[in-house]
């Protein structure tokens, strides 16, 4: 029989992760994060993670610097990030965006700093 189980989350009582992102609803092999009027400020050090990420933006700018690539991230725009392929971000203007992962992001700790 299929998995019928239906899970809602309040992003008011998402747990938070150590970068400040929100985690929303996931399942066993796919989650969403919210990332919530991040800050400008330094760019992070560029890391390698075990999962895939696509994004879609809801508010602000950020550049998002991929591979020896730079792609402006715009109000609209939507994005991915292959597994293990280095990436920071630098948000340029109060930036919020939703994320998915596969897979979740933060289970057996594929979400910690590097």
């Amino acid at each position: 029989m299929a998995d019928t189980t239906v899970t809602k989350v309040s992003s008011q009582f998402s747990p938070k992760g150590q970068q400040g992102q929100k985690y929303l609803a996931s399942t066993v092999h796919l989650a969403m994060r919210l990332w919530e009027d991040e800050q400008p400020g330094e760019a992070k050090p560029a890391v390698r993670r075990d999962y895939e990420t696509v994004g879609y933006v809801i508010a602000g700018r950020a550049e998002l610097h991929i591979e020896g690539q730079m792609v402006l991230l715009e109000p609209g725009d939507s994005w991915s990030v292959p597994r293990h392929s280095e990436h920071t971000y630098n948000i340029l203007e109060s930036f919020t965006a939703v994320e998915a992962t596969y897979p979740p992001a933060q289970a057996h700790g594929r979400d910690d700093a590097p």
